[in-house]
């Protein structure tokens, strides 16, 4: 029988479009993350990032968790929830205060940040995030720890990270009807980053790419904050369907072959080796359909040729060009097609690799594929207890602010000036 949950206990639940899975961890005795239990259900009420039915997903919910709850020996009440629908965007506000040349003390930087609350201009939509990225003093952009140090002007960048206001609520919604506290809700793309991306990475400036079942996610980390985000409606799934309608087979059918046969880049052995297809038919004595391994390849291709071409259009419209927009990760469970790094390497001319979740302890290896990388994210935000602005009380203390969202290459020279 499992027992109640200890204190510190975290747990993830990330809701795709093509499957809801659930982490159980706790930090270890050296601040490591331990997996304790893992779980994972087909998800079949989730379209292209949003929940569609709600019964369906509710139950996919329960089903992954229970089965997570049974390996860890541990029964849960609240989960760090994944938002990956579109409709995410990325601002950043800045706001300084008058210190006088005093030293600066912790006082001070609460102030500043709870003036800082009353900075965030959400435009309609709901704030996930709301968090202090870097500090300046005096005009010296790219400080971490003021404390202690003296300065005439403190400044925070802000940055923040909001949604559609529906979708999110559906999302915390389908949790509570499980029966599930929401603790919060994460933007996938920020969960993603700190998986598989290093600190230096995200603070030297990378795209993260995230090619889930029905969405892509195309988004950009410099000065260690996301800085861009824009979401593509075509993922995994769509070269799936691909298969199933050019060789007229079922969808589980074509997503076998995808996995086991197929690939981004084609060789010229593919003309001469054979993939058998079960047509989509009721009759069980109809002959399985013979296609060379080419034929399936190319199918993958036209699909693929379509999917980088937007990340494309997407990385040039988010400025990520210039001797700083050369590196890109590629994640998701659309990441683990064979060759797909390679491809786009080709593709987008610029040095790409595929991001895998690391850092955790009893990860297990079904679990350890590029598909995860926003799971395992989730648990590490929840155990970096980040600073969030929304729960601070406005203070009256007068100060000079910014708003709008800047463009990135003036967040990378904010990020960077003065290294």
């Amino acid at each position: 029988m499992a027992k109640a949950a200890p204190d510190g206990l975290i747990t993830a639940l990330d809701i795709g479009s093509s499957k809801v899975s659930a982490m159980i961890a706790q930090k270890g005795d050296g601040g490591e993350l331990v997996v304790l239990g893992t779980g994972q259900r087909e998800s079949r009420g989730v379209k292209r990032g949003y929940i569609a039915d709600m019964d369906s997903t509710e139950v996919a919910v329960r089903e992954a968790v229970e089965q997570a709850e049974r390996i860890a020996g541990f029964n849960i009440e609240n989960v760090w929830a994944g938002f990956s629908a579109g409709g995410l965007v990325s601002d950043e506000a800045f706001i300084e205060a008058e210190l006088g040349g005093m030293r600066i003390e912790q006082a001070d930087i609460d102030a500043l940040l709870q003036e800082g609350r009353q900075s965030i201009d959400p435009a309609g939509r709901m704030v996930l995030h709301a968090q202090p990225a870097l500090y300046t003093l005096d005009g010296l952009t790219g400080v971490k720890k003021p404390l202690g140090l003296h300065a005439d002007r403190l400044g925070v960048h802000i940055h923040v990270i909001a949604a559609d206001g529906s979708p999110v609520r559906n999302l915390d919604l389908c949790v509570r009807s499980a029966h599930l506290e929401v603790k919060s809700i994460i933007a996938a793309p920020v969960a993603t980053g700190l998986a598989c991306l290093s600190a230096e990475e995200r603070d030297l400036g990378v795209a993260l790419v995230e090619i889930g079942a029905g969405i892509t996610n195309v988004s950009l980390f410099a000065g260690s904050m996301l800085v861009g985000l824009k979401s593509i409606p075509y993922g995994g799934a769509d070269i799936t369907d691909d298969i199933a309608s050019a060789f007229g087979t079922t969808r589980l059918q074509a997503e076998r072959i995808k996995c086991f046969h197929g690939s981004a880049n084609a060789s010229p052995r593919d003309n001469h080796e054979m993939v058998t297809i079960r047509e989509r038919t009721d009759d069980e004595d109809s002959e399985a359909l013979q296609i060379t391994k080419a034929a399936l390849i190319a199918v993958i291709r036209q699909r693929l040729e379509h999917l980088t071409s937007e990340i494309q259009a997407a990385l040039k419209e988010l400025k990520f060009e210039g001797p700083v927009g050369r590196q890109v990760v590629l994640t998701g469970g659309g990441a683990e097609l064979k060759g797909i790094a390679d491809y786009a390497q080709q593709a987008l001319g610029r040095s790409v690799r595929v991001g895998r979740p690391k850092g955790l302890t009893g990860l297990p290896e079904a679990h350890s594929g590029p598909g995860f990388a926003t799971l395992a994210g989730l648990a590490f935000f929840a155990a970096s207890d980040p600073i969030d602005l929304r729960g601070l009380v406005p203070s009256q203390q007068m100060v000079h602010r910014q708003r709008g969202l800047r463009g990135f290459w003036k967040l990378v020279q904010a990020a960077k000036a003065n290294y």
